[in-house]
């Protein structure tokens, strides 16, 4: 349908208005067939010096445009019923206008003319006036259906635009709730490390060591800070992640001392991959559980990370006596490790890989084979072409 809002305004007010329609087709119709009936009949008869002539082809239209506009309301009123019985009822009001049409049309013109014996000629009259209103009929039923079909088009855009607008909630709707959820469990922190850590300051107010008391809180609150100020939907670059991951260390150092030992090996070439934010330090805190808790001696970790085509391999590794076999479904599996898997299938979907591999009195490894973002490869492919 065409819209409204490209029409000036008297013809947006016309476009609206059926009545103004209909007023404009008859007149444009039925003195459109006066001059038809001038070029055709006066001038093919040479009547046209005689200004009743003339004046009969106006007044015949003038007829014609009262005898048809009452066969509007009745075609209205027939449009609902079956078409069988439309179409012989409209014949029958077609047939009723062409008769009348016809007595009015003859016997004015043998009044205004003057001519007289003409009534023999009225089947002539009656088939040409036929000819005329199922013309009329036809190109009523036309309009109504080519109405019909825009309106149905406009339903249709309508309903299509509705869809696609639910269609747009739903999916932002979808988005918003799965930003929620990786904001959920991104912010969901360890109970157990913040207790660890609380208990860790108050045993050394107690012994009064208030100097390491006051640098843990201050590590603490730096690494709080990071976590709650750095946006969890995005991403952010391997060696952004491992400074925050020193943050976290330095807590946990002051607590184990020359115990805890990390060592970070970063191939020079994934630094600048970006991977989910605080990503690595749940792991590195279950690493602290089973591998350095429970030895006196304690242990090393050791972070790997390398650049593998299309993708970055992180490993982290432990020399610890092993963690328990991790399941995912498991009650006695770390809320820290879960949420890890989660918030990578919320990033990567199914397009990652992570394995945990433990060895009784070997360790265990964590395995991660992450995908890089597409602007990633697109850039390095540049590079390697330049």
């Amino acid at each position: 349908m065409i819209a409204e809002t490209n029409f000036h305004p008297l013809a947006a007010k016309f476009y609206r208005d059926s009545d103004a329609q209909f007023l404009f087709l008859q007149l444009v119709g039925w003195f459109g067939l006066a001059l038809v009936s001038f070029f055709s009949l006066t001038l093919w008869y040479n009547q046209q010096a005689q200004l009743t002539y003339v004046a009969h082809t106006l007044v015949q239209s003038a007829l014609g445009l009262a005898v048809s506009w009452p066969l509007r309301y009745f075609l209205h009123y027939l449009w609902d019923m079956k078409l069988l019985l439309r179409f012989v009822f409209t014949f029958v009001g077609v047939f009723v206008c062409s008769g009348i049409w016809a007595v009015l049309r003859l016997s004015t013109f043998m009044y205004m003319t003057g001519e007289e014996g003409l009534w023999p000629d009225f089947g002539g009259w009656l088939f040409g006036s036929i000819f005329i209103f199922i013309s009329w009929a036809a190109l009523y039923h036309g309009i109504k259906y080519y109405q019909l079909l825009q309106f149905e088009h406009a339903s249709l855009l309508v309903v299509a635009a509705d869809n696609k607008e639910e269609q747009l909630k739903r999916s932002r709707a979808e988005t918003f709730a799965h930003e929620a959820q990786l904001k959920m469990l991104r912010y969901q922190l360890n109970p157990h490390f913040l207790f660890n850590t609380l208990n860790a300051i108050a045993s050394l107010v107690r012994d009064k060591d208030a100097s390491k008391a006051n640098a843990m809180i201050v590590q603490l609150s730096n690494f709080l800070r990071y976590s709650l100020d750095n946006d969890p939907v995005k991403r952010v670059t391997l060696s952004e992640e491992v400074e925050a991951l020193k943050l976290y260390l330095d807590i946990e150092k002051t607590r184990f001392g020359d115990r805890l030992e990390v060592c970070f090996e970063i191939e020079p070439k994934a630094k600048a991959i970006r991977i989910p934010s605080l990503i690595l330090q749940p792991l590195v805190e279950n690493a602290i559980k089973y591998a350095i808790a429970p030895m006196e001696e304690g242990g090393t970790i050791t972070i790997r990370a390398r650049r593998d085509e299309d993708n970055v391999v992180i490993e982290l590794d432990d020399n610890g006596p092993g963690m328990p076999d991790f399941k995912y479904d498991s009650d006695s599996t770390g809320v820290g490790l879960r949420n890890t898997i989660d918030r990578l299938h919320g990033f990567y979907g199914d397009g990652y890989d992570f394995q945990i591999k433990a060895k009784p009195a070997q360790g265990t490894n964590v395995f991660m084979k992450l995908p890089l973002e597409k602007k990633e490869t697109i850039f390095e492919d540049l590079m390697s072409n330049s």
